[in-house]
């Protein structure tokens, strides 16, 4: 039976190779719809085909985002694909069980609800939305207070580490707020409390902590921020609220940190963004933002449609999309519940653990990560004379390993680094395999000669040389910067993450 199986298989894959090569004899219009219809089965086949060349999401360690899920659950997602959440009233059972995800998430948090009462909150396709929607009421709270007051209102500002996510960029330049970013220095990669509360100024709508860094996972230190901003709200009357951005951290603290304070739990967190395609265990296009309570929420930035059957109160950036994420939100909820979700997450912190003493066992990286935080290891190589962090996450993806390199914001850009997250799926073997090719290709690259093995090299001799002449030679620290200044060029300033 197995052989007459894998026979068919193989049957129905030329089947379909064949059946697209015969009917997809011109090249397929990249740019351009076609003129004329194909069969489906060479439809198929022809965007399998080009998909084979992806990358494998499992093998992808750059991503926070979960690549999978129970086959239970996938059924579930497949059901619902053609529900649009946002058509209420046609799936009122939907609409509820995003509801008790709201709920759920918001005791987690800590939020101050009543085992009866309605938290307040909402779902959305990932954190940035969550963030976006979380400054903007920021922002017309504290527009409302200065208008209140007969003060200008046209200069808003917001406070965050310069280790933030892409997102929050996003937010200061859509809706027009000034980002004042606190700079990091060699060692300490995220916000310090101390500086970010001296940046606070009568216009700052708030101050965003990140809890879980994109670039180390270090979780920010949410409860001295709320202490000093305490005390300057007591001197000054600015009130100046916190946001906690825990995308990452989120669904990491509370089953493995309980006693950490960065929740409501503090008196000055007044909503807090959490990603569900990350470590809420599901795929891409779920998260969520928690009010601390009502009135943080202008009731102007909420619509009221009734178009579609019934009066449905909306506060989105976007208006339709599907419901299968919050079905499957709601299915890991109750699948795992809290002891599922403090196992898991247990058993990634194990891994990471595996990976770190993997790591220093050959003697080769400095870890910049933390104990404390996402289960991520960020690395540096110790020395970098002969070849770059680069070169090692090139020389990885021949053997399918997807790991970013990147260098560090303002004021430690000439710190380059290598980050693996350490997802659900990622098991011990699988550390313990690519701590093997990591040093494979260390041996493979020391062996060879500096001038041809790497990148690097030829960055070093470029920057050693300006046309033709030999200019002042230059330490290894200063050669260093020179090199990551390079690759930052290449990439265009891009920031690692995903949200």
């Amino acid at each position: 039976m197995v052989i007459a199986s894998t026979i068919a298989a193989d049957s129905d894959a030329l089947l379909h190779s064949t059946f697209a090569s015969r009917y997809v004899r011109a090249p397929v219009p990249r740019f351009k719809m076609p003129e004329k219809s194909m069969p489906k089965e060479a439809a198929y086949q022809v965007i399998n085909d080009e998909l084979m060349l992806d990358g494998n999401p499992r093998l992808n360690l750059a991503s926070f985002v979960t690549t999978w899920m129970e086959p239970e659950c996938n059924d579930l997602i497949m059901a619902s694909m053609n529900k649009n959440y946002v058509d209420m009233d046609e799936y009122p059972v939907t609409t509820e069980l995003q509801n008790r995800c709201v709920n759920m998430i918001a005791h987690l948090l800590h939020a101050p609800v009543g085992d009866d009462e309605t938290a307040i909150g909402v779902g959305t396709v990932g954190s940035s939305e969550a963030i976006m929607l979380a400054g903007l009421a920021f922002k017309r709270k504290w527009q409302n207070k200065r208008k209140a007051e007969g003060k200008p209102y046209d200069k808003p500002n917001i406070v965050t580490g310069a280790n933030v996510q892409v997102c929050w960029e996003k937010f200061a330049r859509y809706f027009e707020v000034e980002l004042k970013e606190v700079k990091l220095t060699e060692g300490y990669y995220v916000m310090d409390p101390v500086k970010a509360v001296e940046m606070v100024d009568e216009n700052t709508i708030c101050v965003a902590a990140i809890l879980g860094s994109t670039l180390t996972g270090e979780f920010e230190d949410v409860k001295l921020l709320n202490e000093l901003l305490t005390k300057k709200n007591e001197e000054t009357g600015w009130n100046t609220p916190i946001h906690v951005d825990a995308a990452s951290g989120g669904f990491i603290a509370p089953f493995v940190c309980p006693d950490l304070l960065w929740d409501f739990r503090l008196p000055l967190v007044k909503s807090i963004n959490v990603s569900g395609h990350k470590y809420g265990l599901v795929y891409a296009g779920v998260g969520w933002v928690i009010w601390r309570a009502k009135e943080d929420l202008p009731e102007e930035l909420i619509f009221h449609i009734n178009y579609l059957g019934s009066d449905q109160p909306t506060f989105t950036l976007n208006f339709s999309k599907g419901s299968s994420q919050i079905i499957a939100q709601y299915y890991q909820f109750i699948r795992l519940g809290f002891e599922g979700y403090k196992r898991v997450i247990e058993n990634c912190m194990e891994n990471t653990r595996v990976l770190k003493e993997g790591l220093e066992k050959t003697g080769r990286f400095d870890i910049v990560s933390k104990d404390v935080g996402v289960p991520l290891v960020a690395f540096s190589l110790k020395d970098s004379s002969k070849y770059s962090v680069f070169d090692i996450a090139e020389n990885l993806r021949r053997f399918g390993w997807i790991i970013p390199a990147y260098t560090m914001p303002a004021d430690a850009q000439h710190i380059a680094v290598l980050r693996v997250v350490v997802r659900e799926d990622f098991s011990r073997s699988l550390a313990e395999r690519l701590v093997s090719h990591i040093e494979q290709v260390l041996k493979e690259m020391d062996s060879l000669p500096v001038h041809v093995s790497t990148t690097t090299a030829t960055v070093r001799e470029k920057l050693e040389n300006t046309e033709g002449k030999k200019v002042v030679k230059k330490s290894e620290r200063e050669i260093q910067e020179e090199i990551t200044r390079y690759w930052r060029r290449l990439a265009d300033g891009k920031r690692i993450g995903v949200c």
